[in-house]
């Protein structure tokens, strides 16, 4: 199963220089982290969730939101991991498999944004990110939307 995660800003290397607003985000997000409790992020994730259209919505099929508070050790910098078989990849032999996850890790964002704008505006990104992912976007296009 393909993993595909979004990472904090810093790692956006290989797509070239970044939009002028997202790297000035990029500089202004590195002071102070935004503090939030657990029950306070997870509502961040449901808003972001709730933000996506009902057509998009309604075509998502065998998936779960997890938030998790940090990323595996070997990636601390992740924000968000897709962990599945995209929309595009399924064939007829994708029976009785569980759910593909996606993961939005609250740890890195929260010591990115040092505002709760800026949070809110990453977690909304993040989620939508990882949700192409399911939808088999790639970090490229994704990156050229302006979602990297």
């Amino acid at each position: 199963m393909p993993e595909l995660g979004c990472r904090n800003v810093r790692d956006y290397r290989q797509f070239g220089e970044l939009p002028t607003a997202r790297t000035s985000f990029a500089a202004s997000c590195q002071a102070v982290p935004m503090e939030i409790d657990e029950a306070g992020f997870e509502e961040l994730v449901a808003r972001a969730l709730d933000g996506v259209p009902a057509e998009l919505a309604d075509l998502m099929d065998n998936v779960v939101v997890l938030v998790e508070p940090e990323p595996p050790a070997e990636d601390p910098d992740l924000l968000g991991l897709y962990d599945g078989v995209p929309l595009t990849e399924r064939d007829s032999n994708y029976t009785f498999l569980p759910p593909d996850r996606i993961f939005i890790y609250r740890g890195p964002l929260t010591r990115m944004c040092e505002s709760a704008d800026k949070l809110v505006d990453e977690v909304r990104i993040t989620v939508v990110h990882e949700i192409a992912h399911h939808f088999g976007i790639d970090d490229r296009a994704l990156h050229d939307l302006g979602y990297a």
